[in-house]
């Protein structure tokens, strides 16, 4: 039984079952990849969470941004030779069934799930907030109980009835208009968010016709979306006031630090090309060089577009959701902040086309594997995509975000993403102690940890006890069982460091992903611990579905 839930799939029989069973045009470039990979880092996040950073770390931001690039560097340098060793769909999933067995691929391929369909499913409900407000600024008003989930009605009139009307924010107000406007069943009001799931049959149709066609338009509005971005910085240069930037840290590293995590999910999506390495014309050599060129790319625009935000306007301002329109807005510039405020809906829709794009090809990978079924393996004919796991992923996506609120979906999001990325980092050990690294023609960079990731282990504790007092003061207050609701992920955290200094002693671990594993589950353990009882509980339904179907099922287990 252990052995079947861990066998595992050789290098070469992954690209020979890809080769036989696959149709997929080969038609991208670095070019390409390296447009689709800006298509899904820049997009809802520059747009709106840059704002919320801003406030919460002041001007500073701008150095977490290179700081959490940084970071991200080591996490794409492990996607990039799994992507040069296994060039076929599928992802960190591919890269999980090679290195770590049957069972953890699918684990990884279900968590990969959160990362791509379930954000972006926060995408599009993002979008038509975005394209509401679009239509406003032209003078066109939906009626308000079109354009949001019902959650935000309800709560928004339960709200009045307990505290008034004066008590309510301007979005409550809007709320409470829909509640009461929308047409009704019996006592029961209907309101659901029709452009989120119009935005997202249109995007799946546009997928399922090809990926050439959605990669041309991919690539118009990445040059859209760039472009005003350049222009934002541009304009923004004359109205910035020096004075802004001081104080440049306001609220100190903790301040800064707070930020981390949304600052990191403005990155997530580089990843996301490699699930397109089948469509690649040569992805030995193209998915790394287009990772590493997206994140030097986006952390340029990003670094120079916090600094002109927090230039134009005093960071205490920046709490809103649309901070490139409101700095244009704030200093009388308006035509300015309506260009904005259009190009916000391209930047967003090309983010739609990415997730909406990588989803499918990560459910055709584990058909063709037999974990699940057949049908989603399917390739259309004529237009050579996957078309039974597109069609579904439209339904995934559209459905929960025409009714559901955004709040739940998107920790939900962070906690799978973080979880792919540390099996990735995780693989790349594997394989250096394998040998399979001998098979990738690009490698993470080799640095002997024998000695270092120790030593990093001992640096940190002399640092914590001299300079972080405070928070071992709260340890020493906390109850047993306080420590294990609020502090688990951090006990797990040292443990896991130090059980890698160890085996890193004993095998000379490469530091490079050793550092990428850490740094992932660090930020990973600053989410609730309510987030992570929801993931428990989706993967608890994804293992189920394993025993029932994919175990079963799997070609590996046919052979056995």
């Amino acid at each position: 039984m252990m052995n079947k839930l861990f066998r595992k799939k050789s290098v070469d029989r992954i690209v020979a079952d890809a080769q036989q069973g696959t149709g997929l045009a080969k038609v991208l470039g670095v070019r390409d990849l390296v447009s689709l990979g800006i298509a899904a880092i820049v997009g809802a996040g520059i747009f709106s969470t840059i704002g919320l950073a801003s406030y919460e770390g002041g001007p500073a931001i701008s150095l977490l941004f290179i700081f959490v690039a940084f970071a991200c560097v080591f996490t794409a340098l492990a996607y990039a030779q799994f992507a040069s060793t296994v060039p076929v769909s599928g992802s960190a999933y591919t890269y999980a069934y090679v290195t770590f067995g049957e069972l953890f691929a699918w684990i990884i391929g279900w968590a990969l799930v959160l990362e791509y369909a379930v954000s972006n499913t926060v995408v599009a409900i993002s979008w038509s907030q975005y394209f509401v407000s679009m239509l406003e600024g032209f003078g066109f008003h939906i009626p308000k109980w079109l354009t949001m989930a019902p959650g935000y009605a309800t709560d928004a009139h339960e709200k009045f009835v307990s505290v008034g009307m004066n008590a309510l924010s301007a979005s409550d107000k809007v709320g409470l208009h829909a509640y009461l406007s929308a047409p009704r069943v019996g006592d029961v009001p209907i309101i659901f968010d029709l452009p989120a799931g119009l935005i997202t049959v249109l995007v799946t149709w546009l997928v399922y016709v090809g990926i050439k066609e959605s990669q041309r338009a991919s690539n118009i509005m990445v040059a859209v979306k760039v472009g005003i971005i350049l222009l934002v910085i541009a304009g923004g240069i004359f109205f910035i006031k020096p004075e802004n930037w001081t104080p440049f840290m306001p609220n100190g590293v903790s301040g800064v630090m707070g930020s981390v995590a949304a600052v990191f999910f403005a990155f997530i999506g580089f990843d996301s090309i490699s699930t397109t390495a089948e469509e690649c014309k040569n992805p030995q050599r193209d998915l790394p060089r287009a990772m590493i060129l997206c994140l030097i790319i986006c952390t340029i625009l990003y670094v120079a577009i916090t600094l002109v935000l927090t230039g134009m306007v005093n960071y205490t301002e920046l709490n809103v959701k649309d901070p490139l329109a409101f700095v244009f807005k704030y200093v009388g510039f308006d035509h300015m902040a309506g260009i904005v405020s259009v190009t916000s809906v391209v930047a967003i829709t090309s983010a739609l086309v990415v997730y909406q794009l990588a989803q499918p090809r990560i459910w055709m990978t584990m058909s063709r594997d037999g974990l699940l079924w057949k049908r989603f393996s399917r390739v259309h004919p004529k237009y050579k995509t996957p078309s039974f796991a597109t069609i579904v992923t439209g339904v995934v996506v559209a459905v929960p975000s025409l009714f559901f609120k955004m709040d739940f979906f998107v920790d939900l999001t962070s906690v799978g993403t973080f979880f792919a990325f540390i099996l990735v980092c995780a693989g790349v050990l594997y394989m250096d102690y394998t040998g399979l690294s001998s098979k990738s023609k690009f490698r993470v960079p080799y640095i002997n940890g024998k000695y270092l990731i120790g030593l990093g282990f001992v640096i940190a504790w002399i640092i914590l006890y001299h300079y972080g007092q405070d928070a071992l003061q709260e340890w020493r207050e906390m109850s047993w069982q306080e420590m294990i609701e609020h502090k688990s992920l951090l006990v797990i955290f040292w443990i896991v460091w130090f059980i890698l200094a160890v085996m890193g002693f004993m095998y000379r671990f490469s530091l490079l992903p050793v550092t990428g594993i850490l740094i992932n589950l660090y930020l990973m353990s600053q989410l609730g611990a309510s987030n992570w009882i929801i993931f428990l509980i989706w993967l608890a339904v994804g293992l189920v579905l394993y025993f029932v179907y994919g175990y079963k099922h799997s070609k590996l287990n046919k052979e056995m």
